[in-house]
């Protein structure tokens, strides 16, 4: 199985440690790659998918580092065009006490945002994404991108679908990143609209569509002709509804958290790759939520490769 990730990659600046005598204000910083499907795409990678990245980069040193990071996760990195004198956006991570964080951005200039837009490189990208089983974006990939690139991907989904191809997609919702809440309504339907998978964090739900009970969720989802439904809820059980039937399944306990960051963006990894190598989707859940619990005890979203095969290696031993 082949899958295509849609999106953007970012410089993180994520915090460490103070600097100092005991001065918590001056914090040392990783300096890794992020991005919701990027993120994504390194954990389904990891997964044993076979993985293509699909972005656009500068000719920057940290546009050259991202594309050898993809390239030593074994993503396939052909589809990244790189613009002369462009790089890559930027996001900081603060944390609270108990690992929730929040994020300050510099993307304005992202060669990402030129994603489906220019004509020639567009159909390029087609006949790559036409290989692919199955392709995954998400909210933010739509916000990023113009009006008019949204509705020529639009179009080439509804043909992809037509030909056999399947569609995930996490609404992840960022208010900064839309003209308004009722832009974003309407192009995370027309996307829905399009999907196979849907995979979602109930809190984007209740911000975009103002949802008072998960149900809602279900309804509006099971409208747009989504088949295969996750809903993430943190901590409460994530509901999942395939081909009609709804159940709940339990997460696991997590003894501890570090930083929320890609927690949902690792459970779709962990659910895609699963799924996409034959195993049922409560299987797939189950795999979402370990992979979620390994990320979030890490700081920053993306745990070292050599420790992250480590602890997947050593989930997997018995007793």
């Amino acid at each position: 199985m082949k899958l295509a990730a849609l999106g953007e990659v970012m410089v993180e600046l994520a915090p460490q440690s103070a600097v100092g005598s005991g001065d918590a204000s001056k914090p040392q910083f990783m300096q890794p790659f992020a991005g919701d499907t990027y993120n994504t795409a390194v954990y389904i990678a990891r997964g044993g998918v076979n993985v293509s990245y699909v972005t656009l980069l500068g000719d920057d040193p940290h546009s050259k580092e991202v594309l050898a990071c993809l390239t030593q996760e074994g993503i396939d990195t052909s589809a990244i065009p790189q613009l002369p004198g462009r790089n890559p956006g930027l996001y900081l991570i603060q944390n609270t006490a108990d690992g929730e964080r929040y994020f300050t951005y510099w993307r304005g200039e992202s060669p990402a945002r030129e994603l489906f837009a220019d004509a020639d490189r567009r159909e390029a990208l087609k006949a790559h994404l036409r290989q692919m089983d199955c392709l995954y974006l998400s909210g933010i990939t739509l916000a990023i991108m113009s009006p008019e690139a949204r509705g020529e991907l639009l179009v080439f989904l509804q043909e992809y679908r037509a030909n056999g191809g399947r569609v995930a997609f996490d609404s992840n919702y960022r208010p900064r990143l839309w003209a308004s809440a009722e832009v974003a309504k309407i192009a995370v339907m027309d996307f829905l609209q399009q999907t196979d998978m849907a995979l979602l964090t109930f809190e984007d739900e209740q911000a975009l569509w103002g949802d008072t009970r998960v149900e809602e969720c279900v309804q509006r989802n099971t409208a747009a002709g989504v088949s295969e439904l996750i809903v993430k809820r943190g901590a409460e059980p994530v509901l999942m509804q395939v081909n009609g039937e709804l159940d709940a399944i339990d997460v696991p306990p997590v003894s501890r958290v570090v930083d929320t960051t890609g927690a949902g963006d690792s459970f779709n990894a962990g659910y895609l790759a699963a799924r996409l190598q034959g195993a049922t989707p409560a299987q797939s859940v189950a795999a979402g939520n370990q992979c979620a619990a390994r990320v979030i005890g890490h700081r920053g979203a993306i745990i070292p490769r050599a420790e992250y095969m480590g602890r997947a290696a050593g989930a997997m031993e018995p007793g």
